[in-house]
């Protein structure tokens, strides 16, 4: 059936017995009324209503079609007030929080969710802070390092990062290119200047050469990567990074033990609001084509 419209005015013409209180209801012409319903009957091939002298009485043929079309009609008022709750629940304000290195690899998803749900206002906050996730602070993190334990969070794996150690050329070419990790000695770093040495790779290096030798220091992930670009020194970087740069020279190669893992993280009593949900799995789907950066 190509026209709703003959169906719904069938459907009135029988709950109201005449064309006259069809059309009042339906706030259009009684000719109007007559045509649709003279069209659903061609159409059709068969009466669903006989005249009499007090309006129309539904034939046999047309209790069981008007029994499905009111079904039909019900199922449908069901699913338009379910389409006007879910536009309401896709408004306001998403908060996604995490540190300001992931976020090359979280705005497919922020673009695309954007895209879909044009109501929702987007805010990405960049930060080392652990945000509250009731909705107060942010409704998700993507969290790096070891699964958070919060019991009241739920924690999904995203991805794992790949870090090796890089030196620029320049560098190789003034102090020359170590032999392996055994060959450290006498070679100029550039750190972390985290007293606590979350990252992995940090931990390594401190465990490896004696603090003297790393003389750079930061807490910023752009400076460090560009000392090292600069020849400062010899340091980790993310390996989708290092590979684009041309200049750059993989001095030791990736390792289980350096890399970092990526959780997304939604407090439980918000992780099946509709945005948030709608969110995560826009998220966990960009995964899978978020680049080499990202291993799952």
């Amino acid at each position: 059936m190509d026209d709703w419209n003959e169906v719904r005015t069938a459907l009135e013409v029988a709950r109201r017995g005449t064309l006259s209180r069809a059309a009042e209801a339906l706030g259009v012409h009684r000719a109007t009324v007559l045509r649709r319903v003279d069209s659903l009957e061609g159409k059709l091939g068969s009466k669903l209503f006989v005249r009499h002298a007090r309006g129309y009485a539904v034939t046999d043929v047309g209790e069981e079609f008007l029994h499905v079309a009111g079904d039909v009609e019900e199922r449908l008022g069901g699913f338009f007030g379910q389409a006007q709750r879910l536009a309401t629940a896709f408004s306001g304000e998403l908060t996604v929080t995490s540190i300001d290195e992931v976020a090359p690899w979280l705005l497919p998803a922020m673009i695309a969710f954007r895209e879909a749900y044009p109501a929702v206002r987007l805010r990405y906050v960049a930060s080392t802070r652990l945000f509250r996730l009731e909705g107060i602070d942010a409704h998700v993190a993507v969290r790096l390092g070891r699964k958070p334990v919060e019991p009241d969070h739920v924690v999904l794996p995203f991805a794992t990062m790949r870090f090796a150690l890089y030196a620029h050329r320049r560098y190789v070419a003034r102090h020359g290119m170590p032999a392996g990790e055994n060959d450290l000695a006498g070679h100029f770093f550039v750190g972390s200047d985290d007293p606590e040495v979350r990252a992995p790779f940090d931990r390594w290096l401190r465990s490896r050469v004696p603090d003297v030798q790393i003389i750079f220091h930061t807490t910023s992930e752009r400076v460090r990567a560009e000392a090292i670009q600069a020849g400062t020194g010899m340091g980790f970087l993310l390996q989708a990074y290092a590979r684009a740069q041309p200049d750059l020279v993989e001095v030791l190669p990736p390792r289980e033990e350096w890399e970092v893992p990526m959780w997304i993280v939604t407090h439980a009593d918000l992780h099946r609001a509709p945005k948030v949900r709608a969110f995560v799995e826009l998220l966990k789907g960009s995964a899978a084509t978020a680049g080499p950066a990202l291993q799952r």
